[in-house]
């Protein structure tokens, strides 16, 4: 997309981000955390529940734009742990808007060749929305295209504590020995087992925390915080946040020269 402009009687043609992205150096793998939806309606004289609404749409045009680059692995920070704390009624409302989403996404997730996963104590969802859930990873498991995952019901310690006790079980089991705990091992008792780890991770709304996402599997990802609430961001911000991680150097504690 080009974008035209007026300046001096002299027409400027101005690239979107979109078009200056490098598709030879995409990460594999971008996670995001959906931040900002209940003050987005706040701000707007609203229930939370319509922020989340909206943050529907800001999901759907992410996932257009990832699967436009053609990119591997996309995961939302969709529901953690700590938000079953919150009000009940939003909590429903939110379950109840899950569902309805997930329904109506199907038809979008085999046109597009998206294959939707998810990760997290799933067991802790209604009935309805596991189950809603569980049939829409079954439709799309064939896709080969974007593997689209849901953080839903997550905690990066649960997991990990989760991977350890797992492991501690196979040891005590004589299935494996001690000394040959490793990280591929510990890695291949993650939720995200089989994936590759985030190279970039974006969190929307001005907060700088990662908040128990993804603890172990971004210890050399790239942040990118943003001051957009989640509900105002697009496809063009998503390309925004990739561009600027191709412009960083990744040295994974090697020296610049080193890397070149």
């Amino acid at each position: 997309m080009f974008f035209l402009s007026h300046n001096c009687g002299f027409n400027i043609i101005t690239m979107g981000y979109r078009d200056q992205i490098d598709l030879s150096k995409l990460p594999q793998h971008i996670a995001i955390i959906m931040d900002g939806n209940g003050r987005w309606a706040k701000e707007k004289g609203k229930l939370r529940i319509f922020g989340h609404h909206n943050g529907v749409i800001s999901v759907r045009d992410v996932v257009e734009g990832a699967v436009n680059l053609d990119l591997k692995y996309l995961t939302l920070y969709t529901f953690s742990t700590e938000n079953w704390n919150r009000p009940k009624l939003e909590v429903m409302a939110i379950m109840e808007l899950m569902v309805s989403t997930i329904h109506k996404e199907i038809k979008n997730f085999m046109e597009k060749n998206v294959r939707l996963n998810a990760i997290g104590d799933l067991g802790l969802l209604p009935a309805k929305c596991y189950n809603e859930l569980q049939n829409a990873i079954e439709k799309t498991s064939n896709n080969t295209g974007l593997v689209l995952t849901l953080a839903l019901s997550y905690s990066s310690r649960r997991e990990i504590l989760r991977a350890v006790k797992n492991i501690a079980v196979k040891v005590q089991q004589g299935e494996l020995n001690a000394d040959e705990i490793d990280e591929a091992v510990f890695e291949d008792n993650l939720y995200t087992q089989g994936m590759p780890n985030p190279e970039l991770l974006i969190r929307t709304s001005g907060e700088f925390r990662i908040s128990n996402y993804l603890l172990w599997q971004i210890a050399y990802a790239e942040l990118y915080f943003t001051p957009k609430l989640w509900p105002d961001f697009r496809k063009e911000d998503f390309y925004e946040a990739i561009l600027d991680y191709q412009k960083r150097e990744r040295r994974f504690g090697m020296t610049s020269e080193q890397v070149n």
